[in-house]
């Protein structure tokens, strides 16, 4: 496994576009955030946070160990009064999940089982209307429009009294597309009076638009709209599996009455110090920009389109079908994102470390002999 040392001296100066200007982390960084050894094939196909969890983050967890004979039920219901806090609802609105994707799934199987009718936008998050259809669900599902961001208007047309869901990822995964604010909320206020609203905001931290609407807010008015949060993003926490849903408690109780894994005491612990540590949040934003900018200007550079993102990640027109360039790019030391039917010429490449983004970059320039 190479150091950083070792990779910069190998690397610096290769096309003149590997590292952005000031991408490297300072010492002082380097000691606060602990990032690890580049690894032999560089990850940047799961939207994860290279640099978490924060030193503040693995503290706390090395100190909930004695905690971990316990069940977990009181500690969730300790980051429960947190979230609630934070979001300016009851702690009854609040349920804590393993990640997000319990959430999603459990929403799905508690609304629609048994032949209920799921709305979603295509290509889109999959974990709820997979798993709803193994419970008997039907999915009705609406194309992104030209832009690549959902066709609400097309999607309020489809709900009907079978429609037990309407579920939007905003900013959606995989195009990075963000519904424009006024729509988004004209939208989920005349929906959610014909049926439940899903809105999962797992990229929500990453949205650069100033005073973007979370539908939390819709939550606070008494709307049937779900939203979905997780820690595994913005904190760089994916493998703890720690995430949450907001809705009013009558629909909360529906949902906690389905939870399966919920969470774990070191995966709340964890959660409560990632909560409080500013530090890493803006960290992990301002790292995040930087990537994007490095990769945009790779993109311009081979004269690929794609998608202004909203997220940790870039959808862009490879102009290879992904089914070859994924394997291509691995020989390279690179993994990237799987394909998103009908979008088999498009590939989704998640932000990384400065360096990381260095070597999909040198990937990129020898695949297409750039």
């Amino acid at each position: 496994m190479q150091t950083r040392r070792d990779w910069i001296r190998s690397s610096l100066g290769i096309g003149g576009m590997l590292l952005a200007p000031n991408a490297l982390l300072s010492a002082k960084e380097i000691e606060y955030f602990q990032p690890r050894a580049l690894e032999s094939i560089v990850r940047l196909s799961s939207n994860e946070n290279p640099y978490g969890p924060s030193k503040k983050v693995q503290e706390r967890i090395k100190n909930s160990f004695g905690h971990a004979c316990r069940y977990p039920y009181a500690y969730s219901d300790e980051l429960e009064v947190q979230l609630a806090k934070k979001h300016g609802v009851a702690p009854e609105s609040i349920l804590v999940t393993g990640g997000s994707t319990e959430g999603l799934k459990v929403a799905g199987l508690t609304f629609a089982a048994n032949g209920g009718e799921i709305i979603s936008g295509q290509p889109t998050f999959l974990a709820m209307m997979e798993y709803a259809k193994q419970w008997g669900a039907t999915i009705n599902w609406v194309p992104v429009g030209e832009d690549k961001g959902y066709d609400l208007d097309r999607i309020e047309k489809q709900i009907s009294s079978k429609t037990k869901l309407v579920f939007l990822c905003n900013p959606n995964n995989p195009t990075g597309t963000l519904v424009p604010a006024q729509k988004l909320v004209d939208f989920c206020s005349v929906a959610s009076k014909k049926t439940i609203v899903f809105s999962d905001e797992a990229y929500y931290d990453f949205i650069e638009t100033p005073h973007y609407p979370s539908m939390v807010e819709a939550v606070k008015r008494g709307d049937n709209v779900i939203v979905s949060k997780t820690f595994s993003k913005v904190y760089g926490m994916a493998g703890l599996r720690v995430g949450y849903l907001i809705a009013k408690p009558e629909i909360a109780k529906k949902i906690r009455k389905n939870l399966v894994a919920m969470s774990n005491v070191l995966a709340i612990e964890a959660a409560k110090e990632a909560l409080q540590d500013d530090a890493f949040y803006q960290f992990s934003l301002t790292k995040n920009k930087e990537a994007k900018a490095q990769i945009y200007k790779l993109l311009d550079h081979l004269n690929l389109d794609y998608v202004k993102s909203h997220t940790n990640f870039i959808f862009f027109h490879s102009k290879k079908d992904i089914r070859e360039l994924g394997p291509a790019m691995l020989t390279k030391g690179v993994r990237i994102g799987r394909p998103f039917p009908p979008f088999y010429d498009w590939c989704r490449i998640s932000t990384g470390t400065a360096e990381e983004v260095a070597l999909f970059t040198k990937g990129m320039l020898e695949v297409y002999n750039a």
